[in-house]
């Protein structure tokens, strides 16, 4: 799936960081664990980034830096490198005794504890797709490594992974297409001990939303821009502090990077059917000032959108495979006529297919992610991957509910969370990157 090349590279330098962290054991990432989650939602638009950083331009200074691509081995081969072991480990655990635990708390107030995020910062979730001259983790992109990080969050809960991928979103984007003033100004925030809140926002509130047309505009001002338009699907934008947002510019899409404390923009709670834990915004721009992401061009845009639905494809794996894992333990212990239902064939061939569909929708999304990051095309397998993750995922998690009878709707058991979660896969755009 990636190149074999400095296997241990990024693997050890995210122990590295756990091992050194002095805040580890203290927030239980060894240990069952509920944080309590206190954020509640706030109604009507308000002015963002009131207590936001300062950015400080940094002028620059050269070319920008690129991580490189990984090489192809000529081998098809699905083996995760000892390097990608390591980190889904230290994910996997994070997820399973921090995230699931916590699941049910942060739906309920719309939001992701800081301290769960905080956590993320220990094992350089931000860090994967920033070079490593930039204070990165690696000089080599693996968007393999990113599906398997976002399949393994998801496990634990698709809301919080979605917020605590946020920030990774942002510095991707700028790490693959910004500028070298751009790289230098912003990206040493997310590789320090207290990474910002951000989002990568693409979305807006309308039907049947293309991000190829888009109703907010950018309009040269000066030296910069200006941004006019309604934005939806902003994770976290209450407490972001940078966003970078997609609007049309002279009839093509193009990304820009605007700070939450700049003038016309502003911000409300956008609760949603699933995806609560992330906290989900809309956000306004009223001639807001911007700076074009990079040269603009509009490939990189393309590549954003093709990035961000690989990223939903891997989120709509994990969710799915705790669909999977949960309703194979209920059918055998839940007992009907005398004998578990798992002995009655319709059941037993309803979770077959939901191991069948998954296990389909996981070969694609790698082949897609392996494709990506050795700069071959990956369009049509990118396409594939978002068409079954939609349309399976969703039968996944109606098919989880169904199994569970009259406990797949009640909030007893997770799987109609997990259903509402797995609807957002085939409508949001953006938020996340791989």
């Amino acid at each position: 799936m990636a190149s074999r090349k400095d296997p241990m590279g990024i693997g050890l330098a995210v122990l590295n960081r756990i091992a050194s962290s002095p805040t580890i054991d203290r927030l239980g990432l060894r240990k069952q664990s509920e944080k309590a989650v206190y954020h509640g939602t706030r109604a009507g638009f308000q002015a963002a980034g009131a207590a936001a950083r300062t950015f400080k331009k940094v002028k620059g200074s050269g070319k920008p830096a690129r991580q490189a691509s990984s090489g192809d081995s000529g081998v098809f081969d699905l083996t995760p490198t000892e390097d990608q072991q390591m980190i889904v480990g230290v994910v996997s655990e994070f997820a399973d005794e921090v995230l699931r635990p916590g699941a049910e708390a942060a739906e309920k107030t719309d939001d992701t504890p800081k301290e769960v995020l905080a956590q993320t910062t220990e094992f350089g979730l931000s860090l994967l797709n920033v070079p490593e001259a930039l204070g990165g983790l690696s000089e080599e992109r693996s968007a393999t490594t990113g599906v398997l990080v976002a399949e393994a969050l998801a496990y634990g809960d698709m809301g919080q992974a979605v917020a605590c991928l946020a920030p990774s979103a942002v510095a991707t984007a700028i790490s693959l297409w910004g500028s070298d003033e751009q790289q230098q100004t912003y990206l040493p925030a997310f590789t320090g001990d207290d990474v910002p809140a951000a989002a990568l926002v693409i979305s807006e509130p309308t039907p049947l939303f293309d991000p190829f047309e888009l109703g907010t505009t950018a309009t040269k001002s000066g030296d910069g821009y200006v941004l006019t338009g309604l934005k939806s699907g902003a994770v976290r934008g209450l407490e972001a502090e940078l966003f970078i947002v997609s609007a049309d510019l002279e009839g093509k899409p193009a990304l820009f990077v605007v700070e939450a404390a700049a003038e016309g923009v502003s911000v409300a709670a956008d609760p949603s059917m699933g995806l609560r834990a992330a906290g989900l915004t809309r956000l306004k721009l009223d001639d807001a000032p911007a700076a074009l992401l990079g040269d603009g061009a509009e490939d990189d845009y393309r590549e954003a959108v093709r990035l961000a639905r690989l990223g939903w494809a891997g989120l709509a794996l994990g969710t799915a495979k705790a669909v999977l894992d949960y309703t194979k333990e209920y059918v055998v212990g839940r007992e009907a006529f005398g004998e578990p239902i798992a002995y009655r064939q319709s059941v037993a061939f309803m979770v077959a297919n939901i191991a069948i569909e998954l296990e389909g929708m996981r070969l694609v999304t790698l082949k897609a992610a392996s494709r990506a990051e050795q700069r071959q095309s990956y369009a049509r397998e990118v396409a594939l991957a978002r068409k079954l993750a939609a349309e399976y995922g969703m039968k996944i998690g109606t098919d989880g509910v169904q199994l569970l009878g009259g406990h797949g709707f009640v909030k007893e058991h997770p799987v109609e969370r997990w259903y509402r979660d797995l609807r957002a896969v085939g409508l949001m755009e953006g938020a996340v990157l791989v």
